[in-house]
């Protein structure tokens, strides 16, 4: 074989299987490039791999809070949970406030699709106009109150009338509407609630924390459908219902009371009347009303003069029935007895440049009981002078005038009693018969109970207790104002004024001895001095006189008579023995003594009504 390319023999092809190990193809050195492209691939995915498993722990562990409340806002709310208000009874647990089941309506505006739909399926049910309630219903809020106190069977069709047309949006809640059952009796004391719930006047005003209570809330989810989840309802914190009350108030005495005010208002037209009856041994309220008057179930349709408590918020010249203050004074420092003579000037007596002048006539010489009996204006002058301005000053605030009485109701005010150093000479004449001063018809009563109860000035008792277990108030001595053996010795004149003797024989009560003080003032006008022909006349007194179970006062204002003297004892007097006499039999308290009425009891009013008329006209302050 001969090769063709140069000529010399062809030789065959020898393939080496012995490697070049100095070839650097087959260097024993490892390339570093590739495995620093994995290391870093694997790095990558490694963090990659721990990123996510810290950002999963966090959704599920630390963003768990966070996506709850998100969720929340969408399909959830915090639902309040109502505290019951406290109810408020009587003495003897009748209700006077209470609370009737009704519904509050919500709207959930995350549900609402179409406003104005739901607004003309709901509104004649919530008694809301459906152009007002579609504006409401505009909230993207979860929970927007629209109507509290719906009743049951309007909540109930207006729910059927939204399942009919597939609406949502609208939810009920469980509530209470407060109810006074009595009306308009009692409405001073009690006040009410407004729409919100608080209280704003009476009772309801001043133990409106007590009455209250606390509200809760729980956590709501809803579906799709607007529905509650029941088994995803979360943290649930309960209501704590209100305090019942239970008030020193006697329903059946108040009915009585409240009774012959609306006959005294009928008869005589007066601006205003006042009425209150107390114990005077513990100072427990146990009746107590004024006209005019208002239903608190229909509070916004109230005037404000109908809103007025005069018992506590009107102040004016109490007249005679203040001589009970110089009188008990004098007695008790020794000044005077019941027994001592003052000179009466027979009617004229002229002290400081001005004369003082009595009804009737005038009388000579007079006992201090007989000053009582007879409302002698210069017999009671006299007594101050002998106690002088300092002391008598002492007794007037002793027997709690100028200052509040501390009666659990709010808008109480103190009167007004000036200090010795702002008065002139006159002043001391003057206030001895209930002139130049100016009281409550609270503090009057409570006055009137320190006779009654043996010189005590006593707290007045509105409130027994504070709910359930509470301790029952205990009566509250306010100070010792005058000495037992004072207050004897002006109790049989005091029992006297209610006879033929007296200026308040029309007070009496058939087979009760009954103590008590007349008080006839003019009205002051708002430009200085006294409105001619109008007075404010009140009647106070207890029964039975020799122990006093009730105090009683009946204060009219303006009244427009006619043919009937404006005076204390024929008007007041007669509403007093009314409210006196049929609140004995109410009590069931036995009768102090058996007397028939006589012709002349009857005879008698014709004949007083003559004598007074005939009285001076000068003077502003009479019986």
């Amino acid at each position: 074989m001969k090769n063709n390319h140069h000529g010399s023999p062809m030789q065959p092809a020898v393939c080496s299987l012995k490697p070049d190990f100095q070839s650097p193809a087959y260097s024993l050195q490892p390339d570093s490039q590739p495995v620093k492209r994995i290391g870093v691939v694997c790095s990558l995915v490694a963090l990659l791999f721990t990123f996510f498993a810290f950002r999963l722990i966090d959704l599920q562990v630390a963003g768990h809070e966070k996506f709850l409340k998100l969720a929340s806002k969408k399909h959830g709310f915090k639902q309040p949970i109502l505290a019951q208000r406290g109810n408020i009874f009587d003495r003897h647990g009748e209700p006077l406030a209470v609370n009737v089941p009704v519904r509050t309506i919500y709207a959930d505006g995350t549900r609402i699709k179409d406003s104005k739909a739901l607004a003309h399926v709901a509104a004649p049910f919530l008694g809301i106009s459906e152009k007002d309630l579609a504006a409401k219903l505009l909230t993207k809020r979860p929970y927007v109150i629209i109507r509290s106190g719906v009743s049951e069977l309007d909540a109930t069709s207006m729910v059927k009338a939204m399942e009919d047309a597939k609406l949502q949006g609208l939810y009920l809640q469980s509530g209470a509407e407060r109810i006074y059952p009595n009306g308009k009796m009692l409405c001073h004391v009690l006040g009410f609630v407004d729409h919100t719930g608080h209280g704003i006047d009476g009772v309801e005003r001043m133990l409106d924390k007590e009455l209250s209570g606390h509200d809760g809330y729980r956590h709501i989810e809803h579906d799709r459908k607007g529905l509650e989840i029941v088994l995803y309802r979360g943290q649930e914190q309960p209501a704590e219902n209100g305090a019942n009350i239970q008030l020193t108030i006697d329903m059946g005495l108040q009915a009585i009371l409240e009774k012959q005010l609306d006959t005294a208002m009928q008869t005589y037209k007066p601006v205003g009347a006042t009425a209150i009856l107390t114990d005077p041994v513990t100072g427990e309220i146990l009746a107590m009303a004024s006209r005019p008057n208002y239903d608190p179930n229909h509070y916004s349709e109230a005037m404000p003069e109908q809103m007025r408590n005069r018992a506590i918020t009107d102040m004016y010249e109490p007249g005679s029935v203040f001589k009970i203050v110089v009188a008990s004074g004098a007695i008790n420092e020794g000044t005077v007895t019941a027994q001592t003579q003052i000179f009466c000037e027979n009617g004229k007596f002229l002290y400081g440049g001005k004369t003082l002048k009595d009804h009737g006539g005038g009388y000579g010489d007079l006992s201090v009981g007989d000053v009582l009996v007879k409302s002698s204006n210069i017999g009671a002058a006299k007594i101050a002078l002998k106690m002088g301005d300092t002391k008598y000053y002492e007794y007037v605030r002793r027997f709690g005038f100028g200052e509040r009485t501390k009666i659990q109701l709010p808008g109480e005010i103190p009167g007004l009693v000036n200090p010795p150093s702002r008065w002139d000479k006159l002043t001391i004449t003057r206030m001895a018969m209930g002139q130049s001063i100016a009281a409550t018809p609270m503090q009057v009563i409570m006055a009137m109970g320190v006779i009654a109860n043996g010189g005590k000035l006593m707290a007045p008792q509105l409130v027994r207790n504070h709910g359930e277990g509470s301790v029952m108030a205990e009566p509250k001595v306010v100070r010792e104002v005058v000495s037992s053996k004072a207050t004897e010795a002006i109790n049989g004149p005091l029992s006297d004024v209610v006879s033929e003797r007296g200026t308040a024989f029309q007070a009496k009560v058939n087979g009760y001895t009954v103590a008590g003080k007349t008080g006839t003032a003019q009205k002051i006008s708002p430009r200085g001095g006294y409105l001619d022909n109008r007075y404010i006349v009140s009647f106070a007194g207890y029964l039975p006189a020799e122990s006093p179970r009730l105090v009683g006062l009946v204060v009219v204002d303006d009244a427009r008579v006619g043919g009937v003297g404006n005076y204390g004892g024929l008007i007041a007097a007669p509403v007093f023995s009314k409210i006196a006499e049929a609140s004995v039999r109410y009590l069931d308290l036995p009768p102090s003594m058996q007397v028939a009425p006589t012709a002349h009891d009857q005879s008698s009013t014709t004949a007083m009504a003559s004598s007074l008329k005939g009285s001076a006209k000068a003077v502003s302050c009479r019986m």
